[in-house]
């Protein structure tokens, strides 16, 4: 054989090899490792995963430093390249995010043989935007509208969605509408409260996928990668100790939720709840899909008790005690959503039993709601503890009698708990009682939600969560109505009350 047909044969074969998109994800490119250092890109368990059960929408909720992010920089990369024409959009939650996850695709670009280089030249690089002689594409920010996009990438979308979300609508109605049938959508992220269009995303998509349907090219499919999938995440069992209460959590893993673990892999688990803590356990390193929105949202003023009622298994069936009356916690919504608490004491505890929450509701509705609820669950009303704002004359009709006057009249008799002069107190007032509280997990749904999500607000200029809450945020009132309760119920007006129960308060 020539040389010259040696040459055309290992040209033949090096085609070949480009022409193979999983070789080239495999052996073409490199990254930096957690050191910093160059090492070509291998794609691990969790990254072969994911590629083997691509959709064209995917939503893929991880635990930490399984590289997603690397995965799919590499991807879009590829992609860029070898299909001209490509449009690809990088969305993060801040600019300095994004602009890291362009880096990336840079870093990797850059250390490409030269003759793909030389082939395929890059003609504009800035900070926010690269662009190749081929016609493709790739622009971050920490939104995106206009255009059509052939790959879009969004991720930490559960920490916009808490933290954003006028910039998570934004994300939804925009730029997914850019991306069009043929082309992907990646949404990557660790979980961010158990609320939000991150959330609801997710839970569609688990909805989908345990109901075995067929996807269409518009809907998202869940990709779930918990920490025990990690080969690395072992730790020597003899240097940790495994507590009662870790035993049951691993025992309860086990059996309800059919996951395995490894005594090495226990003791990295409990190594790692101990450095960084149970909330943050839950976020970065869920177990299952359902553990990953247990963790209260970052910059949450209940953070802390919310967890702590989670540790100590305070959510979850709370049986009526029919002998003492139901007393209720209120805020009352003018142009949006009045929120009402179910409660009984028991000792020094709190039990709550149920949930409401309306909008565009006269006082008529929510008497009927009260009158009916006591009917259906069968229990005898205690007292209605009722926001300062209740003498707000516009709730029923301007120039009318005030509020508490016309709930009066229909059987709706308010204590009315008088406003207190700083914020501050009300919020601390709720986390001494969170302390103390028990919740039905299927009746309190919704307001276990507003507890989890009722935030402070960002300041982006700052970079750092402000002392005010974010508003206005559907959170709020159920939060607000849980903090009438706080400030106005105490143990002994509720034993007064036990004794002579006010059973005729609701008509």
């Amino acid at each position: 054989m020539t040389a010259l047909a040696v040459r055309d044969d290992a040209q033949d074969q090096v085609l070949a090899l480009l022409s193979d998109r999983w070789w080239r994800l495999s052996n073409l490119y490199w990254i930096q490792d957690e050191t910093g250092e160059p090492v070509r890109f291998v794609p691990n368990a969790a990254q072969r995963e994911l590629w083997n059960n691509l959709h064209s929408n995917n939503a893929i909720l991880k635990a930490r430093q399984l590289g997603f992010s690397t995965f799919v920089a590499v991807f879009i990369l590829d992609t860029c390249l070898f299909r001209a024409g490509t449009a690809a959009g990088i969305i993060d939650v801040t600019v300095d995010d994004a602009k890291k996850k362009l880096g990336k695709i840079k870093f990797a670009y850059h250390r490409l043989p030269p003759e793909i280089r030389a082939a395929i030249p890059i003609t504009t690089d800035n900070a926010l935007k690269i662009e190749w002689g081929n016609g493709s594409s790739v622009e971050v920010g920490t939104s995106h509208r206009g255009g059509t996009l052939q790959i879009l990438h969004v991720s930490e979308y559960g920490k916009i969605a808490a933290r954003f979300p006028d910039k998570s609508r934004e994300i939804k109605t925009g730029a997914f509408g850019t991306v069009h049938k043929g082309a992907m959508i990646f949404v990557e992220s660790t979980a961010e409260g158990a609320a939000g269009d991150y959330y609801d995303m997710v839970q569609e998509a688990k909805s989908l996928k345990l109901l075995d349907k067929k996807l269409s090219h518009q809907d998202f499919k869940l990709h779930f990668f918990p920490w025990w999938r990690h080969t690395g995440y072992v730790d020597d069992p003899a240097r940790v100790v495994i507590t009662a209460d870790m035993g049951k959590y691993f025992h309860e893993l086990e059996h309800k939720h059919g996951v395995k673990t490894t005594p090495e892999q226990r003791a990295w688990y409990v190594a790692k709840r101990k450095l960084i803590g149970p909330d943050d356990m839950f976020r970065e390193y869920p177990s299952f899909p359902d553990e990953a929105f247990h963790a209260s949202i970052q910059g949450a003023y209940f953070a802390v008790q919310m967890t702590k009622v989670r540790e100590e298994r305070r959510i979850g069936q709370v049986p009526l005690d029919p002998s003492r009356p139901v007393n209720t916690f209120w805020d009352i919504g003018v142009d949006d959503s009045t929120a009402v608490w179910f409660h009984q004491v028991h000792g020094r505890t709190h039990h709550f039993l149920d949930y409401y929450e309306a909008s565009g509701e006269g006082l008529n509705h929510y008497v009927k709601f009260l009158h009916d609820k006591a009917s259906e669950r069968g229990w005898v009303y205690g007292k209605h503890y009722g926001p300062h704002d209740l003498d707000n004359r516009q709730w029923v009709m301007p120039g009318a009698q005030a509020t508490v006057d016309v709930a009066a009249q229909l059987g709706l008799r308010f204590d009315v708990i008088p406003r207190v002069a700083h914020k501050q107190s009300a919020i601390e007032a709720a986390r001494t009682m969170l302390g103390q509280s028990w919740f039905d997990e299927t009746y309190c749904k919704q307001g276990i939600a507003c507890l989890d999500n009722y935030q402070r607000r960002w300041d982006e200029r700052r970079g750092a969560f402000s002392s005010e809450e974010l508003s206005p945020h559907w959170a709020n009132h159920g939060a607000d109505a849980f903090m009438t309760g706080a400030c106005g119920f105490t143990i002994p007006m509720e034993a007064q009350a036990s004794r002579r129960p006010r059973l005729g308060t609701v008509a």
